[in-house]
């Protein structure tokens, strides 16, 4: 996937704002907060489970094995992999980050 952001139509004003209030946030509670206002609880947890689906696929975990764990389809899976490998490397930053601490 190519980073010209210029053809990439999800990134706006509005976008931006919102990635600018997610650097803001200070602390996990911050986070927490924010969040829940924003999403509804089952949009969060979504997020949670493709967030553990990556660092699974990262540890080259089996897609069966992923799908009993986690519960999500073979087909959402496959998906995440797609961004894991060729994505604009946000997975793979933040997994090395995270496992750097």
């Amino acid at each position: 996937m190519s980073n010209n952001n210029s053809k990439l139509k999800w990134i706006n004003s509005n976008t931006n704002s919102l990635f600018r209030a997610i650097l803001a946030l200070e602390s996990l509670e911050e986070a927490k907060n924010f969040f829940r206002d924003l999403l509804t609880e089952q949009e969060i947890t979504e997020f949670g489970q493709r967030w553990k689906v990556a660092r699974l696929l990262a540890k080259n975990i089996s897609y069966t094995q992923i799908e009993k764990e986690t519960g999500m389809s073979s087909k959402t899976i496959a998906r995440i992999q797609k961004w894991l490998k060729a994505g604009m490397d946000g997975y793979s930053t933040m997994i090395k980050r995270l496992e750097e601490k």
